[in-house]
């Protein structure tokens, strides 16, 4: 793909709402304006670079420190994305535990009593879950740290932590948080930024991203919309690695926002085999996210080949940086991420699926911004009530 001309963000936002009608202006809106958004994003955590530096090394100077991303729905996979590649990176232990995991099983989420930065990531910061897996941290561990990653200034996350001795509150670019019911630059933002801030600044890797996505947006969606317009009943999303995490925000994308309408699936390249495979039939279309790791690649092309011999080849659509060995079916090159960890590929790589959820929600008559208007799913979750841990909880006990 060559380099796109500069493109405005509300020329981006027509080209994508050509086909799209009322209920979807804010989804349409919000995944326009990603290019902007990411370098806004950038270009905050660098005039906060020297602030967030004071307030990480001590804590990365811990050679027992453990690092724990968490978030829930799409704020998890942003940690399931992220964990993996900063792990490789600072050559240390990070796990992606999701708040929904931490505030059911505390006790078994910080079961090692060892100094812990636990990284929050929240579009409102108003899901009971996300105020309630950092009070919990505090009660359950003797050392923590809390980095807060979100959208809303006025959440509960950003009030509870703002002024905070051991919190530092990183705000995203208002724009962020979504009005639509799907995270889309909401989640970009937090992993991007927790890229950037966990991992270093990358200003060619900013910019990649932003021309990647501004040639998505523009260049490929007739291709996005034939899928959507294709019949498919079933989508299966495949990737390694970070890339697991991706699959796996991807398929809820099309979930959301066809409201269950369209079966989807996620998995590993190699998982993919173990069983899941039955999810195959002739309805379905796989989408394969190549990583740019050489080993992982090969599994990759792998199960590429596989499944196009399945399903034949142009019910199986490839995603990568790099040229792929020549084969029918839809091989989709976005050269401009060349040379990019999975992780940041991760952040244009999605672009894909958030259109391909668009154009499917809008074939089958939904309404992308309220997929649910009878509110039985809702945007903020609803319905969780958040029960006191006491001090015995989760003790266990050997029985004589």
């Amino acid at each position: 793909m060559s380099n796109p001309t500069a493109t405005s963000t509300p020329a981006a936002s027509t080209t994508i709402g050509q086909a799209a009608g009322p209920g979807s202006e804010a989804t349409v809106r919000e995944i326009a304006q990603q290019p902007d958004v990411w370098r806004e994003a950038s270009a905050n955590i660098a005039a906060q670079r020297t602030d967030i530096d004071a307030f990480l090394a001590p804590l990365l100077s811990q050679s027992d420190l453990r690092i724990v991303l968490t978030g829930a729905g799409t704020s998890a996979f942003v940690g399931d994305i992220a964990a993996p590649a900063l792990s490789r990176l600072l050559g240390r232990r990070i796990d992606a535990v999701a708040t929904t995991d931490i505030v059911s099983n505390p006790r078994e989420s910080f079961a090692e009593d060892v100094p812990t930065l636990l990284v929050s990531f929240a579009r409102s910061g108003n899901s009971p879950e996300s105020s309630a897996a950092t009070v919990l941290a505090d009660q359950v561990l003797t050392d923590v740290s809390h980095l807060i990653l979100t959208c809303n200034e006025d959440g509960n996350l950003f009030t509870d932590h703002q002024g905070r001795t051991h919190s530092k509150v990183v705000l995203m670019p208002r724009r962020s948080n979504d009005e639509g019911f799907a995270m889309t630059s909401s989640f970009t933002s937090m992993l991007l930024s927790s890229l950037l801030i966990l991992g270093g600044a990358n200003d060619d890797a900013v910019a990649a991203l932003s021309a990647a996505a501004t040639q998505i947006i523009d260049c490929r969606q007739p291709e996005i919309r034939a899928l959507a317009e294709a019949g498919y009943e079933r989508i299966v999303y495949i990737g390694s690695g970070p890339l697991t995490g991706l699959a796996r925000e991807s398929a809820l994308k099309v979930l959301e926002l066809t409201a269950g309408a369209i079966v989807t699936y996620y998995d590993s390249s190699l998982g993919f085999r173990h069983g899941p495979k039955a999810v195959l039939d002739e309805t379905t279309l796989a989408l394969v996210y190549v990583s740019s790791d050489p080993y992982t690649r090969e599994y990759d092309l792998d199960i590429i080949a596989e499944l196009r011999a399945a399903l034949t080849p142009e019910r199986v659509v490839a995603i990568s940086s790099l040229p792929l060995p020549a084969a029918d079916g839809h091989s989709w090159i976005l050269s401009d991420l060349e040379g990019l960890d999975d992780a940041f590929l991760a952040v244009g790589y999605i672009v894909i699926a958030q259109l391909l959820g668009l154009s499917f929600s809008l074939t089958l008559g939904a309404t992308p911004d309220n997929p649910f208007p009878g509110g039985t799913v809702n945007r903020v979750v609803k319905g969780v009530h958040i029960h006191p841990l006491s001090a015995s909880a989760g003790t266990l006990t050997n029985a004589s």
